[in-house]
Protein backbone atom coordinates (compact mmCIF):
# COMPACT_ATOMS: atom_id res chain seq x y z
CA UNK A 1 0.00 0.00 0.00
CA UNK A 2 1.42 3.09 -1.25
CA UNK A 3 2.27 5.91 1.60
CA UNK A 4 2.41 9.81 1.14
CA UNK A 5 5.88 11.15 1.90
CA UNK A 6 6.40 12.84 4.97
CA UNK A 7 9.38 14.40 4.33
CA UNK A 8 9.41 18.40 4.19
CA UNK A 9 9.63 19.79 0.91
CA UNK A 10 12.51 22.07 0.03
CA UNK A 11 11.63 25.83 0.11
CA UNK A 12 12.06 26.06 -3.58
CA UNK A 13 12.09 22.12 -5.23
CA UNK A 14 13.89 21.82 -8.29
CA UNK A 15 11.17 19.36 -10.17
CA UNK A 16 7.65 18.92 -9.38
CA UNK A 17 6.41 15.97 -7.04
CA UNK A 18 5.38 13.81 -9.81
CA UNK A 19 8.61 14.34 -12.20
CA UNK A 20 11.07 14.22 -8.81
CA UNK A 21 9.17 10.84 -8.16
CA UNK A 22 9.62 9.50 -11.50
CA UNK A 23 13.50 10.46 -11.56
CA UNK A 24 13.67 8.03 -8.39
CA UNK A 25 11.67 5.56 -9.68
CA UNK A 26 14.15 5.41 -13.01
CA UNK A 27 17.42 5.08 -10.49
CA UNK A 28 15.57 2.49 -7.83
CA UNK A 29 13.41 0.58 -10.47
CA UNK A 30 15.34 1.38 -14.00
CA UNK A 31 18.96 0.97 -13.68
CA UNK A 32 19.14 -1.23 -10.22
CA UNK A 33 16.06 -3.64 -10.01
CA UNK A 34 15.71 -3.27 -6.63
CA UNK A 35 13.44 -5.66 -5.00
CA UNK A 36 11.45 -6.79 -1.67
CA UNK A 37 14.24 -7.48 0.82
CA UNK A 38 17.28 -6.00 -0.74
CA UNK A 39 19.32 -3.04 0.46
CA UNK A 40 19.97 0.11 -1.02
CA UNK A 41 22.75 2.56 -0.12
CA UNK A 42 22.64 6.36 -1.59
CA UNK A 43 25.42 8.44 -1.71
CA UNK A 44 25.37 12.27 -1.95
CA UNK A 45 26.30 15.52 -1.05
CA UNK A 46 24.56 17.89 0.88
CA UNK A 47 23.42 19.65 -2.32
CA UNK A 48 21.96 16.55 -3.80
CA UNK A 49 19.43 16.33 -0.64
CA UNK A 50 16.17 16.68 -2.89
CA UNK A 51 16.97 13.62 -4.91
CA UNK A 52 19.16 12.16 -2.22
CA UNK A 53 15.42 11.65 -0.47
CA UNK A 54 13.71 11.16 -3.17
CA UNK A 55 15.62 7.71 -3.52
CA UNK A 56 15.01 6.47 0.08
CA UNK A 57 11.07 6.61 -0.57
CA UNK A 58 11.76 5.10 -3.70
CA UNK A 59 13.45 2.16 -2.39
CA UNK A 60 11.40 1.72 0.44
CA UNK A 61 8.29 1.43 -1.60
CA UNK A 62 10.31 -0.97 -3.68
CA UNK A 63 10.14 -3.09 -1.04
CA UNK A 64 14.34 -2.50 0.26
CA UNK A 65 14.62 -4.26 3.87
CA UNK A 66 17.01 -1.19 4.23
CA UNK A 67 18.06 2.25 2.47
CA UNK A 68 21.01 3.68 4.13
CA UNK A 69 22.22 7.73 3.18
CA UNK A 70 25.78 8.31 3.40
CA UNK A 71 26.62 11.89 2.69
CA UNK A 72 30.58 12.66 1.33
CA UNK A 73 31.75 16.02 2.04
CA UNK A 74 34.78 17.31 -0.57
CA UNK A 75 35.53 20.35 2.04
CA UNK A 76 36.34 17.86 5.26
CA UNK A 77 38.75 16.11 2.62
CA UNK A 78 40.25 19.29 1.28
CA UNK A 79 40.82 20.02 5.31
CA UNK A 80 42.91 16.79 5.93
CA UNK A 81 45.19 17.10 2.76
CA UNK A 82 46.03 20.92 3.90
CA UNK A 83 46.42 19.58 7.50
CA UNK A 84 47.77 16.56 7.56
CA UNK A 85 50.74 16.76 9.54
CA UNK A 86 52.36 13.17 7.89
CA UNK A 87 52.16 11.78 4.52
CA UNK A 88 50.80 8.54 5.60
CA UNK A 89 48.05 9.90 7.18
CA UNK A 90 46.45 10.79 3.76
CA UNK A 91 43.98 8.55 1.67
CA UNK A 92 42.59 6.74 5.13
CA UNK A 93 40.37 3.61 4.99
CA UNK A 94 38.59 2.70 8.28
CA UNK A 95 38.31 -0.90 9.30
CA UNK A 96 34.69 0.48 9.08
CA UNK A 97 35.23 1.74 5.28
CA UNK A 98 35.88 -2.02 4.42
CA UNK A 99 33.39 -3.60 6.07
CA UNK A 100 31.30 -1.22 4.08
CA UNK A 101 32.60 -1.94 0.73
CA UNK A 102 32.15 -5.48 1.43
CA UNK A 103 28.71 -5.27 1.83
CA UNK A 104 28.38 -3.17 -1.20
CA UNK A 105 29.50 -6.50 -3.09
CA UNK A 106 26.87 -8.47 -1.84
CA UNK A 107 23.97 -9.70 -4.53
CA UNK A 108 21.25 -7.99 -2.55
CA UNK A 109 22.79 -4.84 -2.22
CA UNK A 110 22.50 -1.74 -4.26
CA UNK A 111 24.23 1.51 -4.65
CA UNK A 112 23.00 4.42 -6.26
CA UNK A 113 25.43 7.60 -6.10
CA UNK A 114 24.35 11.29 -6.80
CA UNK A 115 26.54 12.98 -9.23
CA UNK A 116 26.97 16.70 -9.45
CA UNK A 117 29.44 19.13 -8.63
CA UNK A 118 28.81 21.51 -5.77
CA UNK A 119 31.74 22.71 -4.11
CA UNK A 120 33.81 24.12 -7.15
CA UNK A 121 37.68 25.18 -5.79
CA UNK A 122 37.91 22.98 -2.72
CA UNK A 123 41.30 21.58 -3.91
CA UNK A 124 42.67 25.23 -4.64
CA UNK A 125 45.84 25.83 -3.96
CA UNK A 126 46.26 22.62 -2.38
CA UNK A 127 49.93 20.64 -3.44
CA UNK A 128 49.01 18.54 -6.75
CA UNK A 129 50.91 15.18 -5.45
CA UNK A 130 48.36 15.52 -1.64
CA UNK A 131 45.65 15.73 -3.72
CA UNK A 132 46.00 12.61 -5.96
CA UNK A 133 47.40 10.77 -3.13
CA UNK A 134 44.71 11.53 -0.93
CA UNK A 135 42.23 10.48 -4.22
CA UNK A 136 44.39 7.55 -5.08
CA UNK A 137 45.50 5.93 -1.72
CA UNK A 138 42.04 4.40 -0.83
CA UNK A 139 41.63 2.11 -4.22
CA UNK A 140 45.54 1.12 -4.03
CA UNK A 141 45.09 0.13 -0.47
CA UNK A 142 41.23 -2.04 -1.99
CA UNK A 143 42.44 -3.46 -4.94
CA UNK A 144 39.99 -6.11 -4.15
CA UNK A 145 37.17 -3.83 -4.21
CA UNK A 146 38.40 -2.16 -7.66
CA UNK A 147 38.40 -5.27 -8.94
CA UNK A 148 34.96 -6.81 -8.31
CA UNK A 149 33.95 -3.71 -9.28
CA UNK A 150 35.33 -3.89 -12.70
CA UNK A 151 34.67 -7.34 -12.95
CA UNK A 152 30.46 -6.22 -12.51
CA UNK A 153 30.34 -7.74 -9.20
CA UNK A 154 28.90 -4.52 -7.56
CA UNK A 155 25.38 -3.42 -8.32
CA UNK A 156 25.95 0.11 -9.24
CA UNK A 157 24.29 3.11 -10.73
CA UNK A 158 25.40 6.81 -10.77
CA UNK A 159 22.37 9.57 -11.54
CA UNK A 160 23.08 13.51 -12.00
CA UNK A 161 21.20 16.44 -9.46
CA UNK A 162 21.55 19.81 -11.05
CA UNK A 163 23.28 21.37 -7.68
CA UNK A 164 22.99 25.66 -7.87
CA UNK A 165 27.16 25.85 -8.91
CA UNK A 166 26.96 22.86 -11.63
CA UNK A 167 23.50 24.58 -12.97
CA UNK A 168 24.97 28.12 -13.30
CA UNK A 169 27.85 26.85 -14.84
CA UNK A 170 25.61 25.18 -17.53
CA UNK A 171 22.97 28.18 -17.99
CA UNK A 172 25.04 31.23 -16.78
CA UNK A 173 22.69 33.45 -18.23
CA UNK A 174 19.98 32.45 -15.37
CA UNK A 175 20.04 33.02 -11.71
CA UNK A 176 20.73 29.61 -9.90
CA UNK A 177 16.91 28.49 -8.93
CA UNK A 178 16.07 29.09 -12.49
CA UNK A 179 19.36 27.16 -13.64
CA UNK A 180 18.54 24.04 -11.60
CA UNK A 181 15.12 23.98 -13.40
CA UNK A 182 16.38 23.75 -16.56
CA UNK A 183 19.37 21.55 -16.25
CA UNK A 184 17.06 19.26 -14.74
CA UNK A 185 14.57 19.33 -17.47
CA UNK A 186 17.33 18.45 -19.76
CA UNK A 187 18.05 15.31 -17.42
CA UNK A 188 14.24 14.21 -17.79
CA UNK A 189 14.73 14.42 -21.46
CA UNK A 190 18.53 12.79 -21.36
CA UNK A 191 17.15 9.74 -19.63
CA UNK A 192 13.84 9.70 -21.77
CA UNK A 193 11.42 10.63 -18.71
CA UNK A 194 10.28 14.05 -20.57
CA UNK A 195 6.77 15.12 -20.88
CA UNK A 196 6.68 13.32 -24.53
CA UNK A 197 8.52 10.05 -23.46
CA UNK A 198 6.36 6.97 -22.59
CA UNK A 199 5.04 7.08 -18.73
CA UNK A 200 6.91 5.93 -16.05
CA UNK A 201 10.34 4.74 -17.25
CA UNK A 202 9.29 2.83 -20.25
CA UNK A 203 10.79 5.15 -22.53
CA UNK A 204 14.15 4.64 -20.29
CA UNK A 205 13.90 0.97 -20.45
CA UNK A 206 13.23 0.85 -24.75
CA UNK A 207 16.73 3.04 -24.56
CA UNK A 208 18.63 0.68 -23.03
CA UNK A 209 17.51 -2.04 -24.30
CA UNK A 210 18.36 -0.50 -28.20
CA UNK A 211 22.11 0.48 -26.94
CA UNK A 212 22.74 -3.33 -25.30
CA UNK A 213 21.67 -4.45 -28.89
CA UNK A 214 24.23 -1.80 -30.92
CA UNK A 215 26.67 -3.74 -28.01
CA UNK A 216 25.56 -7.10 -29.25
CA UNK A 217 25.96 -6.03 -32.95
CA UNK A 218 29.65 -4.69 -32.50
CA UNK A 219 30.65 -7.94 -30.43
CA UNK A 220 29.47 -10.09 -33.28
CA UNK A 221 31.51 -8.07 -35.61
CA UNK A 222 34.90 -9.80 -34.02
CA UNK A 223 36.97 -6.60 -34.55
CA UNK A 224 40.69 -6.64 -34.15
CA UNK A 225 41.54 -3.16 -34.27
CA UNK A 226 39.47 -0.12 -34.13
CA UNK A 227 40.41 3.69 -35.39
CA UNK A 228 39.58 7.18 -34.68
CA UNK A 229 39.84 9.88 -37.22
CA UNK A 230 38.88 13.46 -36.05
CA UNK A 231 39.79 16.71 -35.44
CA UNK A 232 43.11 16.57 -33.68
CA UNK A 233 42.47 12.90 -33.08
CA UNK A 234 43.96 10.26 -34.65
CA UNK A 235 43.74 6.77 -32.86
CA UNK A 236 44.23 3.33 -33.51
CA UNK A 237 43.10 0.63 -30.97
CA UNK A 238 44.16 -3.22 -30.98
CA UNK A 239 41.74 -5.44 -29.43
CA UNK A 240 41.51 -8.14 -28.22
CA UNK A 241 40.63 -11.52 -29.12
CA UNK A 242 37.41 -12.14 -27.14
CA UNK A 243 36.35 -8.07 -27.29
CA UNK A 244 33.05 -7.61 -25.71
CA UNK A 245 31.33 -4.33 -26.40
CA UNK A 246 28.67 -3.02 -23.75
CA UNK A 247 26.14 -0.22 -23.17
CA UNK A 248 22.70 0.51 -21.98
CA UNK A 249 21.86 -2.53 -19.83
CA UNK A 250 23.72 -5.79 -18.88
CA UNK A 251 23.93 -8.34 -16.84
CA UNK A 252 26.35 -8.13 -13.68
CA UNK A 253 28.36 -11.21 -12.55
CA UNK A 254 25.23 -11.55 -10.33
CA UNK A 255 23.09 -12.27 -12.94
CA UNK A 256 21.19 -9.12 -12.43
CA UNK A 257 20.25 -6.68 -14.68
CA UNK A 258 21.63 -2.91 -14.12
CA UNK A 259 22.16 0.12 -16.16
CA UNK A 260 24.59 1.65 -14.74
CA UNK A 261 24.23 5.14 -16.14
CA UNK A 262 21.63 7.76 -15.86
CA UNK A 263 21.38 8.98 -19.21
CA UNK A 264 23.38 6.77 -21.11
CA UNK A 265 24.07 7.15 -25.16
CA UNK A 266 27.76 5.21 -25.10
CA UNK A 267 28.72 1.59 -26.57
CA UNK A 268 32.02 1.19 -24.97
CA UNK A 269 34.78 -1.98 -24.43
CA UNK A 270 38.44 -2.09 -22.97
CA UNK A 271 41.01 -2.37 -25.51
CA UNK A 272 44.23 -4.49 -25.59
CA UNK A 273 46.17 -1.88 -22.55
CA UNK A 274 49.78 -2.13 -24.89
CA UNK A 275 48.10 -1.58 -28.07
CA UNK A 276 46.92 1.93 -28.66
CA UNK A 277 48.61 4.24 -31.02
CA UNK A 278 48.57 8.03 -32.20
CA UNK A 279 47.33 11.66 -30.83
CA UNK A 280 44.07 12.83 -29.57
CA UNK A 281 43.03 16.48 -28.94
CA UNK A 282 39.84 16.80 -26.61
CA UNK A 283 36.37 18.52 -28.02
CA UNK A 284 35.35 18.87 -24.54
CA UNK A 285 36.88 20.76 -21.44
CA UNK A 286 37.42 18.20 -18.24
CA UNK A 287 35.52 18.73 -15.00
CA UNK A 288 37.68 16.95 -12.23
CA UNK A 289 38.17 17.10 -8.76
CA UNK A 290 36.55 20.67 -8.77
CA UNK A 291 38.33 21.99 -11.66
CA UNK A 292 37.73 22.79 -15.49
CA UNK A 293 40.61 21.88 -17.42
CA UNK A 294 40.77 22.90 -21.23
CA UNK A 295 42.35 21.96 -23.74
CA UNK A 296 43.72 18.64 -23.13
CA UNK A 297 45.72 16.76 -26.24
CA UNK A 298 48.62 13.84 -25.76
CA UNK A 299 49.97 10.94 -27.76
CA UNK A 300 50.42 7.53 -26.86
CA UNK A 301 53.06 4.93 -28.18
CA UNK A 302 53.41 1.66 -27.61
CA UNK A 303 49.70 1.91 -25.45
CA UNK A 304 51.33 4.30 -23.24
CA UNK A 305 50.39 8.05 -23.04
CA UNK A 306 54.27 9.56 -24.19
CA UNK A 307 52.79 13.62 -24.04
CA UNK A 308 50.30 15.51 -22.03
CA UNK A 309 49.15 19.05 -22.72
CA UNK A 310 46.49 21.21 -21.57
CA UNK A 311 45.62 25.24 -22.03
CA UNK A 312 48.08 25.89 -18.38
CA UNK A 313 50.75 24.33 -17.13
CA UNK A 314 49.08 24.31 -13.87
CA UNK A 315 46.15 22.56 -14.85
CA UNK A 316 48.12 20.15 -17.14
CA UNK A 317 50.38 19.35 -14.12
CA UNK A 318 47.39 18.55 -11.70
CA UNK A 319 46.08 16.09 -14.40
CA UNK A 320 49.32 14.60 -14.64
CA UNK A 321 49.79 13.88 -11.39
CA UNK A 322 47.17 11.39 -11.22
CA UNK A 323 47.30 9.97 -14.74
CA UNK A 324 51.46 9.32 -14.46
CA UNK A 325 50.95 9.23 -10.56
CA UNK A 326 49.95 5.02 -10.61
CA UNK A 327 50.49 2.35 -12.09
CA UNK A 328 49.31 1.70 -15.51
CA UNK A 329 47.23 4.96 -15.11
CA UNK A 330 48.83 6.40 -18.00
CA UNK A 331 47.27 3.10 -20.41
CA UNK A 332 43.76 3.05 -21.76
CA UNK A 333 40.66 1.26 -19.98
CA UNK A 334 38.03 2.58 -22.22
CA UNK A 335 37.24 3.56 -25.64
CA UNK A 336 33.46 4.24 -26.28
CA UNK A 337 31.49 5.53 -29.28
CA UNK A 338 28.85 7.86 -29.47
CA UNK A 339 27.27 9.65 -32.68
CA UNK A 340 25.37 12.53 -33.00
CA UNK A 341 21.74 10.71 -32.26
CA UNK A 342 22.62 11.69 -28.60
CA UNK A 343 19.98 13.98 -27.16
CA UNK A 344 22.55 15.32 -24.99
CA UNK A 345 25.24 16.05 -27.82
CA UNK A 346 22.18 17.59 -29.78
CA UNK A 347 22.04 20.32 -27.61
CA UNK A 348 25.41 21.50 -28.48
CA UNK A 349 25.83 22.21 -25.03
CA UNK A 350 28.82 21.29 -23.03
CA UNK A 351 27.56 20.12 -19.32
CA UNK A 352 30.53 20.40 -17.65
CA UNK A 353 30.12 17.25 -15.82
CA UNK A 354 31.85 13.65 -17.03
CA UNK A 355 28.57 11.59 -16.93
CA UNK A 356 26.90 13.98 -19.22
CA UNK A 357 29.81 15.08 -21.57
CA UNK A 358 30.80 11.37 -22.08
CA UNK A 359 27.75 10.53 -23.43
CA UNK A 360 27.43 13.51 -25.72
CA UNK A 361 30.66 12.17 -27.80
CA UNK A 362 33.20 9.57 -28.31
CA UNK A 363 35.40 9.33 -25.59
CA UNK A 364 38.28 7.70 -23.71
CA UNK A 365 39.35 6.35 -20.56
CA UNK A 366 42.48 6.25 -18.68
CA UNK A 367 43.27 3.65 -16.24
CA UNK A 368 41.60 0.87 -15.32
CA UNK A 369 39.61 -1.31 -17.68
CA UNK A 370 36.22 -3.29 -17.52
CA UNK A 371 36.23 -6.97 -16.91
CA UNK A 372 33.01 -7.78 -18.86
CA UNK A 373 34.59 -6.58 -21.72
CA UNK A 374 36.26 -10.11 -22.67
CA UNK A 375 34.17 -12.83 -23.06
CA UNK A 376 35.34 -15.87 -21.02
CA UNK A 377 36.87 -19.37 -22.63
CA UNK A 378 38.28 -16.91 -25.61
CA UNK A 379 42.15 -17.99 -26.76
CA UNK A 380 44.14 -15.44 -26.86
CA UNK A 381 42.41 -13.02 -25.15
CA UNK A 382 43.95 -10.63 -23.34
CA UNK A 383 43.43 -8.83 -20.14
CA UNK A 384 41.94 -5.18 -19.03
CA UNK A 385 44.13 -2.81 -18.02
CA UNK A 386 44.43 -2.80 -14.21
CA UNK A 387 44.93 0.43 -12.43
CA UNK A 388 43.46 2.26 -9.52
CA UNK A 389 42.18 5.23 -11.83
CA UNK A 390 39.67 5.74 -14.22
CA UNK A 391 39.00 8.66 -15.56
CA UNK A 392 37.29 9.77 -18.94
CA UNK A 393 38.15 12.35 -21.64
CA UNK A 394 35.95 13.21 -24.36
CA UNK A 395 37.59 13.17 -28.10
CA UNK A 396 34.45 12.84 -29.98
CA UNK A 397 32.75 15.59 -32.74
CA UNK A 398 30.31 15.17 -35.72
CA UNK A 399 33.01 15.12 -37.56
CA UNK A 400 34.69 11.87 -35.77
CA UNK A 401 35.13 8.44 -38.02
CA UNK A 402 35.11 5.13 -36.36
CA UNK A 403 36.08 1.85 -38.09
CA UNK A 404 36.59 -1.30 -37.31
CA UNK A 405 39.25 -3.98 -38.38
CA UNK A 406 38.24 -7.69 -38.78
CA UNK A 407 40.23 -10.77 -38.53
CA UNK A 408 40.67 -10.70 -42.47
CA UNK A 409 41.18 -7.13 -42.52
CA UNK A 410 37.96 -6.03 -44.37
CA UNK A 411 37.57 -2.30 -43.14
CA UNK A 412 33.33 -1.92 -41.34
CA UNK A 413 32.78 1.65 -40.98
CA UNK A 414 30.33 1.69 -37.48
CA UNK A 415 30.35 5.42 -37.43
CA UNK A 416 30.32 8.06 -40.36
CA UNK A 417 29.42 11.65 -41.41
CA UNK A 418 28.33 11.83 -37.44
CA UNK A 419 26.06 8.86 -37.38
CA UNK A 420 26.16 4.90 -36.47
CA UNK A 421 26.43 2.90 -39.67
CA UNK A 422 25.61 -0.45 -38.22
Amino acid sequence: MAVESASPAPAEAVLEPEQLRRYADAVVRGCLHLGRGDTLIVQADLAHRELAIALVEAGYQAGASLVDLEYLDRAAQAARIRNAHRDEYLGPVTPWRVRRLREQLKPETAVATIIGESEPGVFDGLPAERVAADAMRPYASTRWFVRAAREGRRRWAGAAWPTPYWATQVYRDADPAEAQRRLAQDLLWFCRLGPDDPPGHEGWTRHVETVAQRARTLTELELKRLELRGPGTELTFRLSPGTRWLGGQEENAHGQLIAPNLPTEESFTSPDPAGTEGTFRCSRPLSFRGREIDGIAGEFRGGRLVRLDAASDDDRDFLGAFIHGGENADRLGEVALVDRTSRIGQTERVYWNTLIDENAVAHIAFGSGFGQTRVAGVRGARRVNDADLHLDVMIGADELEATGVDGSGGRVPLIADGEWQI
